[in-house]
């Protein structure tokens, strides 16, 4: 593990990171997806894929990478492209996983690879806009601080500056984006996600016009146990 320290809208980011099979010459980037980091990746990935250099990064605000500030997920994207300048790195192969994968895209790599991919915005449950409108009136009448009640697992814990950075994020409809890229695409989905549903991986499939679409069995974290595919599928798109 390594510590590459990048300067952004005035501050500093201390960014963690690890590079597997240093000489070799074609990059293949892992991006980990909220609440996550670069040790989940590696679980999938390190030990596959021998004649690329791995690279592995926590995210600023995750793992031992720091965030001070609130953030979004463009912000996110310009990070780690100063950092990949930074340490000479190319955008030739860049995995995303969830919100990792909306960083990837705006990344616009050679071969992109989207695992459950986030930026496709879902209709929201009766229950989640119940739990938004019950919020809403406690914040009215003063008690704001019981919002822990109502957020999601992925937004407990965080710091001020991180909760809202989450709130950027979490209703981003990257649509657009997803049309206006015209590199390949391989496009991973679990078949039972209830994060990401399978219906967003099918979306972004149509919008990404030179894509391929692989529903596998799992839920949101399925590519830990599809890496061998996965790794298989990479490089069959590569000849």
């Amino acid at each position: 593990m390594a510590i590459r320290e990048i300067f952004y809208k005035n501050h500093n980011f201390n960014i963690s990171y690890e590079i597997i099979n240093p000489d070799k010459s074609i990059d293949f980037i892992v991006l980990h997806g909220w609440g996550s980091n670069k040790e989940i990746m590696k679980q999938a990935f390190e030990k596959k894929m021998k004649n690329f250099r791995h690279i592995y990064i926590d995210l600023p605000g995750f793992g031992k990478s720091s965030n001070n500030i609130i953030l979004n997920t463009k912000d996110y994207a310009n990070i780690i492209k100063i950092f990949l300048q930074d340490i000479k790195a190319k955008t030739d192969i860049i995995a995303g996983h969830s919100f990792g994968g909306k960083v990837a895209l705006l990344l616009n790599p050679n071969i992109l690879v989207l695992l459950s991919s986030a930026g496709i915005v879902e209709k929201k449950s009766l229950s989640v806009k119940m739990k938004i409108i019950i919020f809403k009136i406690f914040k009215n009448i003063g008690l704001s601080r019981m919002y822990k009640i109502f957020v999601s697992k992925d937004a407990q814990n965080l710091s001020k500056n991180m909760y809202e950075t989450f709130k950027n994020v979490i209703n981003e409809d990257f649509s657009n984006q997803f049309k206006d890229f015209s590199n390949q695409a391989l496009i991973f989905w679990g078949k039972d996600d209830k994060t990401t549903p399978l219906s967003s991986g099918k979306q972004i499939h149509v919008f990404i016009k030179n894509s391929k679409f692989y529903p596998l069995p799992g839920e949101h974290f399925f590519f830990l146990k599809q890496g061998e595919f996965i790794s298989h599928e990479i490089l069959r798109s590569m000849i």
